[in-house]
C-alpha cells in the first residue's frame, strides 16, 4: 500500500474547478516533483492533502488511513506538514517564536529548535529577530523549520525557491540536500524544472487540473515535462 494516495481529487474555488479528477501516490521516503503553470492547481491540491482546502470529491488515504474528513490540524497531528507559499509566517514574532508555534501543535519527534539550526546555519544569528525583517532565503528557511518541528512523516514545500534571489536559492537547496536524500516523504513544487528534475524520484505535471504526465524523474527528459506543462503533443513537438 502507498504512504499517500490521492484517488480521484477534485477541488474548487467557488465556480472554478481547481483540481479535475487527480490521482497519485507516493511511497514512504519518496520525493515527488509536482510542476506546472500558474494555475494550474498545484497549490490547491497541496491545500486538500493538508486539509487546508475542501475537496469536493475522491478521497486522501495516507498512512493507511482515510484522511479524506479530518481537518487540518488533525491531519498535522497525524505527520503532514506543509509549507505554503508565500511562506505565511508570524511577521511580529520572531524566529524562534515561529519555530515553537509548530513545536507546540506538532508530534513529538527527533526536530528541535537546535536540530532546525543545524540545517538552517543562517537562522543562528536571527533567532530573537521579527520574522517580518528577515531576508526572503531567511524568511524561507524559517517556514521550512517551523514545518519540520512539528516532525512531519509527510512533509510538503509550494514553490520553495520563488521570488528568491539565486544566491539565496542555491543557500536553501543546499541546506535542504540532506533532507532530500535521508529518507523524508516530500512533495516538492517548483518552477525550475531543472532542479526539480534534480531533486526528485519522481514527477508529475498538472495542466488545468489534470494530472497529464507522470514519470521517474531519471527516465524523462526537461523538453518531456515542458511539452506536458504547456499541453503540446510530445509526439509532434
Amino acid at each position: 500500500m502507498p504512504f499517500l494516495s490521492v484517488e480521484n481529487l477534485e477541488a474548487r474555488h467557488g465556480l472554478l474547478q481547481a483540481v479535475r479528477g487527480v490521482g497519485l501516490s507516493l511511497e514512504q521516503g519518496e520525493v515527488l516533483a509536482l510542476v506546472g503553470a500558474n494555475g494550474a492547481g498545484k497549490t490547491t491540491l497541496l491545500r486538500c492533502i493538508a486539509g487546508a482546502h475542501r475537496a469536493s470529491a475522491g478521497r486522501v488515504v495516507f498512512d493507511g488511513a482515510d484522511i479524506s474528513a479530518l481537518p487540518d490540524h488533525a491531519r498535522v497531528k497525524r505527520g503532514i506538514a506543509l509549507v505554503p507559499e508565500g511562506r505565511k509566517l508570524f511577521a511580529g514574532m520572531t524566529t524562534e517564536e515561529n519555530l515553537r508555534v509548530a513545536e507546540r501543535r506538532g508530534r513529538k519527534g527527533p526536530w528541535t529548535v537546535e536540530r532546525v539550526l543545524d540545517v538552517f546555519p543562517q537562522l543562528r544569528k536571527k533567532l530573537q529577530a521579527r520574522a517580518g525583517d528577515l531576508s526572503g532565503g531567511q524568511q524561507q528557511a524559517t517556514a521550512i523549520g517551523r514545518a519540520l518541528m512539528a516532525n512531519p512523516s509527510l512533509l510538503m514545500l509550494d514553490e520553495v525557491s520563488l521570488g528568491l534571489a539565486p544566491v539565496a536559492v542555491e543557500q536553501l537547496y543546499a541546506s535542504l540536500r540532506g533532507l532530500l536524500h535521508d529518507g523524508t516523504t516530500i512533495i516538492l513544487v517548483e518552477q525550475d524544472l531543472a532542479r526539480a528534475l534534480a531533486a526528485a524520484d519522481r514527477v508529475v505535471c498538472l495542466l488545468e487540473g489534470r494530472a497529464v504526465f507522470a514519470a521517474r524523474a531519471a527516465e524523462t527528459t526537461r523538453a518531456a515535462v515542458l511539452a506536458a506543462y504547456f499541453g503540446v503533443d510530445s509526439a509532434a513537438a
